[in-house]
């Protein structure tokens, strides 16, 4: 299995053009829980053109009945993310001040479960909250200030490498 870079730019322009609207490829899960995981997977899929489709822990879409749990859970995706050893995207969870476009962040509003991914979309300076952009949907944005959310924690996902 080779390792390619993940394209970051490739995962932004996917994230500007559909942040408003919905791609009919996809199923929208905004009346079954939400979108906002689905629409990140869609991102980074545009930036690594790989899914993984173990049916145990894969990362994949068919349609909207066949799709790994991790293409539109937020905690499925993170799992996925952080411990992928085989095909597709993979990367660890990291400090903000270590984040780039491209990469996730994942809100929790309880404290205790994490429930909305974000995307980056700009980074201004990335010690700020401030200054840092992001992308999503459910409660669609483009270029929204992260520090915008009302939210008890936050975690990110730098997306390392992509395995082909």
């Amino acid at each position: 299995m080779k390792e390619i870079e993940y394209n970051r730019q490739k995962a932004i322009e996917y994230a500007k053009k559909w942040a408003y609207q919905r791609n009919p490829k996809y199923y929208n899960f905004d009346n079954v829980g939400g979108d906002c995981t689905s629409f990140i997977s869609q991102c980074i899929y545009e930036g690594s053109d790989v899914m993984n489709y173990s049916k145990q822990n894969g990362w994949y879409y068919i349609n909207g009945n066949n799709k790994s749990p991790s293409w539109s859970g937020v905690e499925f995706l993170y799992n996925f993310l952080t411990t992928n050893k085989l095909a597709g995207p993979y990367g660890k969870e990291v400090k903000q001040n270590e984040i780039q476009i491209g990469d996730i962040a994942q809100l929790s509003f309880n404290g205790n479960n994490f429930g909305h991914s974000l995307i980056i979309t700009k980074i201004e300076d990335n010690s700020n909250l401030n200054k840092i952009f992001i992308a999503s949907h459910t409660f669609d944005s483009f270029n929204k200030r992260i520090s915008e959310y009302n939210y008890e924690k936050i975690r990110f996902i730098h997306i390392e490498k992509v395995r082909k």
